[in-house]
């Protein structure tokens, strides 16, 4: 990936090889299946850290709340996941550069966002500090090797999101 820049006007670009753009395809696409699926949070780790309870103390109010809530915050990160996939080319063999007006933007940092946090759930990972071993790395007999590796590559396409944006346009 060639990291996002600014192109007035009000736009952001970048360049993904042919892999890249198929796994964000892929990881959007997983994250819209495990959303849309009929499990509960309490049910899935990952639903559960991307659905959290609103009242960690209090079941009763969470559950309320949540009956309330549930399905337009679901329908949000549905639409986020749908949107990036959207702005995306189609696969073709080749490199492609994606263009962002600023709606696209916040849909992909959102959705970015969500990804991360369902691969981190897998991995284990609850704060910074418990991946760092991924900078220093020694083999490991987990196999999760290849997803350490996704997360951090999906770590350096949202930072390169957030430091485009901060780039004074023009």
């Amino acid at each position: 990936m060639m990291g996002f820049r600014c192109d007035p006007p009000n736009t952001l670009t970048a360049q993904f090889d042919p892999a890249e753009r198929q796994l964000l395809r892929e990881l959007a696409t997983q994250l819209i299946a495990l959303l849309e699926s009929a499990a509960a949070p309490a049910d899935d780790p990952v639903l559960a850290r991307l659905l959290p309870d609103a009242y960690p103390d209090d079941a009763d109010a969470s559950a309320e709340f949540r009956r309330f809530t549930s399905d337009g915050i679901v329908d949000r990160k549905v639409h986020n996941a749908r949107a990036l996939i959207a702005s995306l080319p189609e696969p073709d063999g080749t490199a492609s550069v994606v263009h962002l007006n600023p709606a696209a933007v916040s849909a992909w940092l959102r959705s970015l966002t969500d990804i991360r946090l369902a691969t981190a759930s897998r991995l284990g990972i609850v704060d910074d500090d418990d991946g760092m071993e991924f900078l220093n790395p020694t083999p490991s007999s987990d196999g999760l090797d290849p997803l350490r590796a996704i997360y951090y590559w999906l770590g350096s396409v949202q930072q390169s999101l957030v430091e485009a944006l901060s780039q004074p346009s023009g």
